[in-house]
């Protein structure tokens, strides 16, 4: 036999997050709905592009990256990111 439990009323958010903060909702399984979800017709927000670079220069890249525990390519686009906004406040 299996207990439901429900999720008591709050008089105030302060109550409701010290509830929270020693609760799961996944304790109160019968409170939630599944809501379905249709992704198909998100457009992509990356583009994929295919460049060369010198051998020195990639390994150069992925130290850097590795210093700063990113992959290279996040800090290709923060290198490129920085660069674009530079170019903008210049004009």
């Amino acid at each position: 036999m299996r207990i439901h439990k429900t999720v008591p009323t709050f008089k105030t958010e302060e109550e409701e997050r010290v509830f929270w903060a020693d609760h799961s909702p996944l304790d109160y399984p019968e409170q939630y709905k599944r809501v379905p979800h249709d992704f198909s017709n998100l457009k992509r927000s990356t583009r994929s592009v295919t460049f060369r670079i010198p051998e020195s220069l990639f390994s150069r890249l992925k130290v850097a990256a590795n210093k700063r525990d990113v992959p290279y390519q996040s800090l290709m686009k923060i290198f490129i990111n920085d660069k674009l906004n530079e170019e903008y406040k210049a004009k």
